[in-house]
């Protein structure tokens, strides 16, 4: 049995002005072809790490590595970079094919949020096209982030679909492992696996996600519910990503049966059923950054944790937002610690000064005036890095990763990591590279939704998600949509507020 493996990663947000280019997938983790795949992703924890460790204990089994290809969230992909990593992919598949025959089965690692210059589904386009090149008999199982904006394409185009069960992303290799699974069991003839969907006009709010948490815990056990029944091979529930502008942005159910297309659609169609008339309980009013703080004086349990989610680089957003710097320095609080801010000239000056010197700087603002402006100061170099680190954490340990020319700066009671690049705090591995004990501050600002939770939920203390000013704001009422093709909750379809 021969099984290929390859995928291309992104999850775009239209909203930021910048474009998402080549020179944005060429990073450590960034492109791999053939067998760097399996030599760079056997044992760890993302699809392609599963995809690799769980089909190299099937006796009898040849891996077929294509190409991955990742690059950090941000601006819509220049459509002709995307074409020219898809057509590497799609004729490694062909070389493959024709050297070695036909493939038995292809599995797909991507996100379910990509968007490219002219193509609203991106994801679509890529398991439709690899559909086009092995015909309609062979199976494709594609994994995706919890993330995605589901469309009809995807789930016609592929035999199987496998979403994440988690947020944070922890699963990520499990759900890989699985996909596997169904692979084999498609390819032997156990199963013939046929999907439906469920689209929902609906915004998720973030801080009703987290599913090892109510309301989503009772989310994702009505998955594995589902899951039991007779004749269900898998369930997706997709929360949706509300900062790529596409006719089917928004929540969805996917549901995969074994051979029955009518029992997937009534199925999906009943679970989507149940989300929606349960929407208010997926709505969240804003949070203000001094909310939040008052919210973790109350609690009481340091470190107060402040998720700047407006903010999210994990997401695309610039990671320069400056209002909860400002709000910091005028609480003048101690033991405070902001990861990251994305400020590659802070970087650089911070460098060229050197470990103990008084810097003067403009920290922040510099992408996009929604951002706030930058806040001008003098600042302390702790210490800087060149930004190379291992990640330990939960979600990506085994790889490897760089935020580029950082440092460690203080302003008065205030300890900001400037780094150049655009990636969220996943766990505590950098801070550790700069010196920094994280469990020694009283509050921690982290421009991430949720992922961080993943390490930092350890050092105990109370979590906040906060609506800073940001690009990425989770006042839905405020993203300026030209294509999403539908009314939405909680925007022109109104929640009940108290």
């Amino acid at each position: 049995m021969r099984i290929a493996i390859g995928g291309i990663l992104h999850e775009t947000s239209t909203f930021v002005q910048t474009t998402t280019t080549m020179s944005d997938f060429q990073h450590a983790t960034g492109i791999a072809r053939g067998a760097e795949m399996v030599e760079r992703f056997r044992g760890t924890n993302v699809c392609s790490g599963g995809f690799i460790d769980r089909l190299e204990q099937e006796d009898g089994v040849e891996i077929v590595p294509l190409l991955r290809a990742s690059a950090f969230p941000g601006g819509l992909i220049d459509a002709v970079d995307y074409k020219e990593i898809k057509t590497d992919l799609l004729e490694r598949l062909a070389e493959a094919e024709r050297v070695g025959g036909p493939v038995d089965g292809v599995l797909l690692d991507l996100h379910g949020a990509m968007v490219v210059e002219g193509i609203e589904d991106a994801d679509g386009d890529m398991t439709a096209s690899v559909r086009d090149a092995i015909g309609p008999d062979r199976p494709i199982v594609v994994t995706y982030d919890l993330h995605g904006n589901h469309t009809s394409l995807r789930v016609k185009s592929a035999t199987a679909v496998v979403g994440f069960d988690t947020f944070p992303h922890v699963d990520m290799s499990e759900r890989g492992r699985e996909a596997v699974e169904i692979m084999l069991a498609t390819v032997r003839g156990e199963i013939s696996p046929v999907g439906a969907i469920c689209q929902l006009p609906l915004f998720w709010a973030t801080r009703k996600q987290v599913t090892a948490q109510p309301p989503m815990v009772d989310v994702i056990r009505r998955v594995h519910e589902i899951e039991r029944r007779p004749g269900i091979v898998c369930v997706t529930i997709a929360t949706g990503f509300a900062w790529s502008d596409v006719p089917d942005v928004g929540a969805s159910v996917i549901v995969v049966s074994d051979g029955d297309e009518q029992l997937a659609q009534a199925t999906a169609d009943e679970f989507g059923s149940w989300v929606w008339d349960n929407r208010q309980t997926w709505f969240s009013a804003p949070v203000s950054v001094r909310d939040g703080l008052d919210a973790g004086h109350e609690n009481g349990e340091f470190p107060i944790m402040l998720a700047d989610h407006c903010d999210n680089t994990g997401g695309g957003s610039p990671g320069d937002s400056t209002e909860v710097l400002r709000t910091f320095l005028e609480l003048e609080l101690e033991d405070a610690l902001i990861l990251y801010m994305v400020d590659p000239e802070a970087a650089r000056t911070a460098h060229g000064a050197g470990v103990g010197q008084t810097i003067t700087v403009s920290l922040g603002g510099k992408s996009d005036p929604i951002q706030g402006p930058p806040v001008d100061c003098a600042a302390e170099v702790i210490a800087v890095t060149d930004g190379e680190f291992a990640y330990d954490g939960p979600m990506f340990a085994g790889l490897t990763g760089t935020m580029g020319l950082s440092a460690w700066l203080k302003v008065q009671g205030v300890n900001v990591v400037v780094v150049t690049a655009r990636e969220q705090p996943f766990d505590m591995a950098f801070c550790r590279t700069l010196g920094i004990d994280c469990s020694a501050m009283k509050y921690i600002c982290l421009k991430s939704a949720a992922h961080f939770r993943a390490a930092f939920e350890s050092l105990g203390g109370s979590i906040h998600n906060i609506d800073a000013a940001g690009i990425h704001t989770h006042r839905f009422e405020k993203l300026v949509f030209e294509k999403r093709a539908r009314e939405m909750f909680p925007v022109e379809i109104v929640p009940v507020t108290s």
